[in-house]
Order: structure tokens, then C-alpha cells, then sequence
């Protein structure tokens, strides 16, 4: 399984960007997919998970700001993020493990254990 990030920049307090991010490789292997995110000298945090129903799961700090989907015709993932706020600056990064059921959203917390990770991609929140 490969995945790759896309999307980040650099935007104002207030703005929006979407993050997409392109899987390939075995399908039964990303049944579970979602958003992580890492901001300098912190651990790295769940953002946002989705399992193989469409179910979703956020952190209490992204909730209603950030929505979580994905196109399994382009296997891809996004992550829309809406009301950016400077605490949101950080490395995300994609990931996809292959329970899809719901053990899945324990992805969030770290319960579940996401196997693949891509590289990354940087989004910088100014005031």
C-alpha cells in the first residue's frame, strides 16, 4: 500500500484547505483510512478516521470544522478543513490499516493500530 498527501500550504486564520491523499495498492489492506496529524514538539494526534461503511470519527478539536471522505473510485482520501485556527499547524499525514469495521474508528486514539503511513504534508495556520 502506498499513499501519498497533497493539498498543504500555508493560509490565514479563518481559511480552508482541503487535503487529498491517493492510495494504491491491495484495497482489503486500507479498509480503514484516516487523517493523523504531528505539530512540532508535539506527539502525533488523531485527526479525523473513516472505516469501510462511511463511518467517521473526529477529535473533539477538529469536530464541525473538519469533514473527512473519500472517493473509492479514486482511491483517494480527503480531509476538508474549514475555520483553520494557528493550533492546527502541523505535519498530516495519511494513513490505512485493513479492518474496516468498527474497530476501526479506535484508529483515532491509537487503539487501533494504523499500519501505513505516507510522507506527509505541511499545513502552516498564520494569524
Amino acid at each position: 500500500v502506498q499513499l501519498v498527501e497533497s493539498g498543504g500550504g500555508s493560509v490565514q486564520v479563518g481559511g480552508s484547505l482541503r487535503l487529498s491523499c491517493a492510495a494504491s495498492g491491495d484495497t482489503y489492506r486500507r479498509n480503514c483510512m484516516g487523517w493523523f496529524r504531528q505539530a512540532p514538539g508535539k506527539e502525533r494526534e488523531g485527526v479525523a478516521v473513516i472505516d469501510s461503511g462511511g463511518n467517521t470519527r473526529y477529535a473533539d478539536s477538529v469536530n464541525g470544522r473538519f469533514t473527512v471522505s473519500k472517493d473509492n473510485s479514486k482511491n483517494t482520501l480527503y480531509l476538508q478543513m474549514n475555520s483553520l485556527k494557528p493550533e492546527d499547524t502541523a505535519m498530516y499525514y495519511c494513513a490505512a490499516a485493513g479492518d474496516g469495521g468498527s474497530v476501526c474508528l479506535l484508529a483515532l486514539t491509537g487503539h487501533y493500530g494504523m499500519r501505513y503511513w505516507g510522507k506527509g504534508t505541511l499545513v502552516t495556520i498564520s494569524s
